[in-house]
């Protein structure tokens, strides 16, 4: 009898295939949950981030840091950006060229599996749970971005949306 047909790779060969540092900066993709409900699943959007390349950008509010201190188990920092005014901040994305998706349910939005891979440095604008991304917010989108879903959730929780969508916006999925 052989083998197993699939070869699970060592963390050795992990390692020797993966970058030995974080990236610096390139501000090319970042995740933006500028409204956060709840604090564990920053730290997990932020896993996502340092897999797909991104940064994490986040409101200066006081629970942010120890919220991604606590969902984040990577070894070396990753690059997140502090917003103090979100509406401000994603206005200076959109006017430094940056295209800025929302993922929201819209009648206008593109179906995830529809969503382009990012050819330009891109935003993903992630809202919370209940009330989605603000409406004061809808207007400095560029395009919309939604998640289809036949269960009887309205939503998907912010690190497993962002996740997804990440992942098109890179080009991996």
């Amino acid at each position: 009898m052989s083998g197993p047909a699939v070869r699970v790779r060592t963390r050795k060969d992990l390692r020797s295939e993966r970058r030995r540092r974080p990236p610096r900066c390139l501000d090319h993709l970042i995740a933006a949950p500028l409204w956060p409900m709840h604090g564990a699943n920053l730290g997990t959007l932020l896993r996502t981030c340092d897999a797909v390349g991104a940064c994490l950008a986040v409101p200066r509010l006081p629970w942010v840091p120890e919220a991604l201190e606590r969902g984040n188990t990577l070894r070396r920092p990753a690059c997140v950006h502090w917003v103090g005014d979100p509406l401000r901040w994603l206005e200076r994305r959109r006017e430094a060229g940056l295209h800025v998706v929302g993922v929201e349910l819209a009648e206008e939005a593109v179906r995830l599996a529809d969503l382009p891979m990012a050819r330009r440095p891109t935003v993903a604008v992630l809202g919370h749970e209940r009330g989605g991304i603000p409406p004061e917010a809808l207007d400095l989108l560029d395009a919309v971005v939604e998640i289809p879903m036949i269960g009887t959730g309205a939503s998907l929780n912010v690190a497993v949306a962002g996740s997804l969508v990440l992942y098109k916006l890179a080009g991996f999925a």
